[in-house]
């Protein structure tokens, strides 16, 4: 099925970054580049490789494209910002990983409400040559347009993403890596989410994620800790188990609630 997204797209303008954004960028990815090879997961190090990041340049979207379409068909899709669920998602299916293009500016080096292109293109795109990822993602957003309707069944799966892809930690050789991007991106919580005493470090789980609220204005007081991008993708199935339960549940508790089970059936998983 073809979608129509020119209204939640928009373009690079590259030759609009100025000096100073340059300048931003450079000291982000510098600061980040001389502590995650301790910290980060060995594919996301080596996903910042095949995108050929560097310091020195901004990334520009059409190049990252044509690399990123190599290694897993995937390309980042500009945004003008937040969009409604049902596009997010539907573009999320077709392999499009909605970005944003401003920077943040000096004086925000170290905190921001919204993500900017540092966290969106450094934090995120990386992994997004790495086809376990990918797939996830693609069968996530196939269940996400399942329950799209659903305020509810949505906020599970923002949950979800939020504990993985967000905030995610696995475990290689017996140590703890990060690869969720808002970690990656981050210089404190870099630091933190792997060493600091006063946090939980839970195997994850799926129900128990589904059950976790999540916090967006300070540091993370629990992470869930995958084995293998492998494991994501393998829980597909029980995350769409739990979501049916728990909405049909849902459903015989309120019977004037309409809910139809076949939402969606007709994108193609990924």
């Amino acid at each position: 099925m073809e979608y129509d997204f020119k209204p939640f797209s928009m373009s690079q303008d590259y030759q609009a970054y100025t000096s100073d954004d340059r300048e931003v960028w450079k000291i982000l990815f510098e600061r980040q580049i001389h502590q995650l090879p301790a910290l980060a997961s060995k594919e996301y190090l080596t996903g910042l490789e095949r995108v050929q990041f560097s310091a020195d340049k901004i990334p520009n979207y059409e190049e990252t494209n044509v690399l990123l379409n190599q290694y897993t068909g995937w390309r980042i899709h500009v945004v003008p910002g937040l969009i409604a669920n049902k596009p997010f998602f539907e573009l999320m299916q077709a392999k499009n990983f909605c970005a944003s293009t401003w920077l943040r500016k000096r004086e925000q080096l170290d905190y921001l409400e919204e993500p900017d292109m540092f966290h969106d293109i450094f934090g995120h795109v990386p992994l997004l040559s790495n086809p376990s990822i990918c797939h996830f993602l693609e069968e996530l957003a196939r269940i996400a347009l399942r329950f799209v309707d659903d305020e509810e069944a949505v906020e599970y799966i923002a949950r979800l993403y939020w504990y993985t892809i967000e905030f995610g930690l696995i475990k290689e050789d017996g140590e703890l890596k990060i690869y969720g991007a808002g970690i990656l991106s981050s210089s404190g919580e870099s630091t933190y989410s792997v060493s600091a005493a006063n946090v939980e470090r839970i195997p994850y789980d799926v129900v128990r994620i589904f059950d976790t609220p999540y916090i967006k204005d300070r540091y993370q007081s629990q992470y869930f800790v995958i084995d293998s991008y492998q494991d994501l993708f393998n829980s597909i199935p029980e995350i769409e188990r739990e979501l049916e339960k728990r909405m049909n549940v849902k459903q015989k508790k309120n019977p004037f609630i309409f809910h139809d089970s076949e939402i969606g059936q007709h994108y193609a998983s990924i």
